[in-house]
């Protein structure tokens, strides 16, 4: 069964940094996206950061030039590089990472999902 696995969660000081990891039992670099996206308690899911082909990425402006996604194809990694968090950065972080298979049909992968607390 496919999986993608998040790690790397915590409790960090405002103004602190963490680094979240994905990864799979796939090969991550055959999805057409992978991204990181966040739920904060009583909000919805939200897209955070996402990676196409590679190259191409896309951030929520609540965190444009704070966070840093990056994928490393030989560890089959998928990173989210968090810096001068804040307390509304504190939500459950999910990965995932999507590929469209014929014009019908969509693989659409989450993981478990880690919890991000930033608080002093």
């Amino acid at each position: 069964q496919v999986q993608l696995v998040e790690s790397g969660g915590g409790l960090a000081q405002p103004g602190g940094s963490m680094r979240l990891s994905c990864t799979s039992s796939r090969t991550l670099s055959r999805f057409d996206s992978v991204g990181w996206y966040r739920q904060a308690p009583g909000k919805e899911r939200e897209s955070v950061a996402i990676i196409t082909d590679g190259i191409t990425t896309i951030y929520a402006g609540s965190v444009k030039g704070r966070f840093t996604i990056s994928r490393d194809n030989a560890k089959n990694m998928v990173y989210l590089q968090m810096n001068n968090l804040k307390p509304e950065d504190t939500a459950v972080y999910y990965c995932n990472a999507k590929r469209q298979v014929s014009i019908e049909a969509a693989v659409d992968l989450w993981g478990q999902g880690t919890l991000v607390t930033v608080s002093s």
